[in-house]
């Protein structure tokens, strides 16, 4: 976010310690946002009354007022404002106190400087949304949500998720790495009637095993032969009527698929427990791989890829999308001109058009945003030309393949070209080609490129 878009967004921050309190105060303002603070909910209150206030934080422990009754004041009289919960004495109960206020972003003491911005970021993007959901406008729902986009296959998509959105069934949504499967899942949450409560994202790839299921599930702890005590609670119970949004869930264990079965039963069972809990919150999932083949391969159960798959939508590859690719370079360019306060955003030169629409962008959007990013680094122009594009991307589009090029040609050239997107990685490469890596080991055996890969 832009200096300048910060300085538009006001934060007011209560706590009755006044070194918290300066040091917070200090922290917002060197982020670039325009800061209100005060020690006591009194006055929390008058400021809220004569300023209009982004986003609250506040302490949970306060003398006569405490943060919860603050939580439940900004709550009920304050749609547009977001709330943030911080303490120094951290504790579950606390935290589902907090939640349950309305309070969607909870932070320990002491905090980081990083942890407290991307707790910050979370909240300003959520009362972005809530305001492109008031916005009078014919935007369909998907691109109410970032997903841009008016190809055939992406007004599909778009209609999928206003058909998801209206009943809490669970979600399987497919595509390729890269294709903005988050975007879609987030856009089925925040048009439901559950929006107001919390959408929890879990990276299934990237958390290990043995503390991913913990993280979902939680755990207990026995003190004593007749008790147990919760230690923590998990994801599906902190959820609350909310999402829970199980990204690339091909990756997980089979011991913790068969944990979800039961979760998307409505039951779970924390570790260190026996007694299974209720759970009211929906399940969503994302996969970039063949979840059949995975289950045939015995990677995968069968009972749960059928009660995941209820609703099935598949995002498309960019490749397939034509002109969109050009609507998202035009949507990406105008967010780097505001992070970067160029008066004007740079425009695409006709045979940078052609390029794009020519190329097969095996990283979909993730890639071009990348793209973009290091073509404006390059250019210092109002326009975006072909010279200031990725070679790769200038030999695709001048390069007309001969008729007597073989297919293996045709075909070893374009896993060249895969290759050479993810810097050689072969796991992310077989995924992007939809073959197995001994299937693409030969492949390159063939062409004489085992060894330089």
């Amino acid at each position: 976010m832009a200096d300048r878009q910060k300085k538009d967004r006001v934060i007011l921050v209560v706590d009755d310690s006044q070194d918290t309190l300066e040091l917070i105060h200090r922290n917002l303002e060197y982020m670039g946002y325009s800061v209100f603070s005060c020690d006591n909910a009194k006055e929390a209150i008058e400021i809220l009354k004569e300023n209009h206030i982004d986003l609250v934080i506040t302490d949970y422990h306060m003398p006569f007022v405490g943060g919860i009754d603050v939580i439940r004041h900004v709550k009920e009289n304050y749609k547009n404002t977001e709330v943030m919960m911080i303490t120094g004495y951290a504790s579950v109960e606390g935290a589902v106190e907090a939640i349950k206020a309305g309070a969607e972003e909870y932070l320990s003491k002491p905090f980081t400087d990083e942890e407290l911005q991307s707790a910050i970021d979370r909240s300003m993007e959520k009362l972005a949304i809530r305001a492109m959901r008031s916005e009078p406008t014919e935007r369909s729902i998907a691109e109410q949500y970032g997903i841009i986009g008016e190809s055939e296959k992406m007004k599909k998509v778009g209609e999928a998720v206003k058909k998801a959105a209206a009943d809490t069934m669970p979600v399987l949504i497919s595509g390729e790495s890269g294709t903005g499967k988050e975007l879609v899942a987030r856009a089925i949450h925040y048009e439901s009637e559950n929006s107001g409560y919390p959408f929890i994202h879990i990276n299934c790839r990237g958390i290990p095993e043995t503390i991913l299921e913990s993280e979902v599930f939680g755990y207990c702890k026995s003190e004593t032969s007749e008790s147990t005590h919760v230690v923590r609670k998990g994801f599906l119970e902190m959820a609350e009527k909310g999402t829970v949004f199980f990204d690339e869930i091909s990756s997980t264990a089979l011991s913790t698929q068969v944990k979800l079965l039961g979760a998307l039963s409505g039951e779970i069972t924390p570790i260190g427990d026996t007694k299974p809990r209720k759970i009211e919150c929906r399940i969503m999932a994302s996969t970039s791989r063949d979840l059949l083949f995975l289950v045939r391969k015995g990677f995968f159960r069968e009972d749960l890829f059928f009660k995941l798959n209820v609703t099935n939508i598949t995002v498309p590859p960019l490749r397939e999308r034509g002109k969109d690719v050009v609507l998202i370079a035009n949507h990406i360019l105008s967010g780097i001109s505001s992070e970067a306060g160029r008066a004007k955003k740079p425009i695409l030169d006709g045979k940078v058009v052609e390029a794009f629409l020519n190329y097969s962008w095996p990283g979909n959007i993730r890639e071009l945003e990348r793209t973009m990013k290091e073509t404006v680094q390059k250019s210092d122009s109002d326009v975006i030309e072909i010279t200031d594009v990725p070679s790769n991307m200038k030999i695709n589009i001048n390069e007309e393949i001969e008729l007597n090029r073989t297919l293996d040609d045709v075909e070893l050239h374009h896993i060249k070209s895969v290759l050479a997107k993810v810097d050689g990685n072969k796991t992310k490469a077989s995924e992007l080609l939809g073959i197995d890596r001994k299937t693409l080991r030969e492949k390159l055996k063939k062409g004489n490129m085992e060894q330089e890969s």
